[in-house]
């Protein structure tokens, strides 16, 4: 499916006054799991403003709110509800006791940073989110604060992009793609760095 081309019909359909709400929605939808990609949400939200039925820079923060009410939600789902959150129906179509146990184990090994990542990794996200609700190694301000750092990198990407290819959607799927694997090899050298950061401290910790 070309969800680029149905988005952008979606959100123009609602004209001037309702489209900010529309994309809004629309990603405060994909926090909990809804299967639209955020970065072609978002993208297609740069679109429409460049096509005259929003204005970017609103678009923007419009991207920026959307993205962190849906993450600050499930987070505080998790919060609430502790491990009972996966007997939630609608939870428990995208989150299994495995995956659940796994996401736990990659908060065990490498700490809240995995907050950070998660914004980056469109399967994980939620269940990364849930799990860090439920747990008590993060307060919730610390966890929006890395949201919020992570949103700041990938959100004006995807909206200004969407922005300045809106009179070519052909060619806009090319650029898309690149900044997928532009965004994940930042990531990858990022998670580098702090793998090796990581064992260095734990190395010359157990020689005090």
């Amino acid at each position: 499916m070309d969800f680029l081309t149905v988005l952008v019909d979606f959100f123009s359909g609602f004209g001037q006054n309702f489209a900010y709400l529309a994309v809004f929605l629309t990603l405060l939808l994909c926090g909990f799991g809804l299967p639209v990609p955020e970065d072609v949400s978002l993208v297609s939200g740069g679109v429409i403003a460049g096509l005259g039925y929003a204005n970017e820079h609103v678009m923007f923060a419009v991207g920026m709110a959307g993205v962190l009410v849906g993450d600050g939600t499930v987070f505080l789902l998790g919060r609430i509800y502790g491990v009972r959150v996966l007997q939630i129906p609608f939870i428990a179509r995208f989150i299994t006791p495995e995956r659940f146990l796994s996401v736990q184990e990659k908060f065990s090994k490498y700490g809240n940073w995995v907050v950070f990542v998660g914004r980056f990794m469109p399967g994980l996200r939620m269940p990364i989110y849930l799990t860090a609700g439920t747990s008590d190694r993060i307060s919730f301000l610390r966890f929006l604060s890395l949201d919020f750092l992570a949103a700041a990198i990938s959100v004006p990407i995807w909206v200004y992009l969407g922005h300045y290819g809106a009179q070519n959607l052909d060619h806009l799927r090319e650029l898309v793609h690149q900044g997928q694997l532009t965004l994940f090899s930042i990531l990858g050298a990022f998670l580098g760095v702090a793998i090796v950061v990581f064992y260095v401290k734990k190395k010359l910790f157990s020689q005090t």
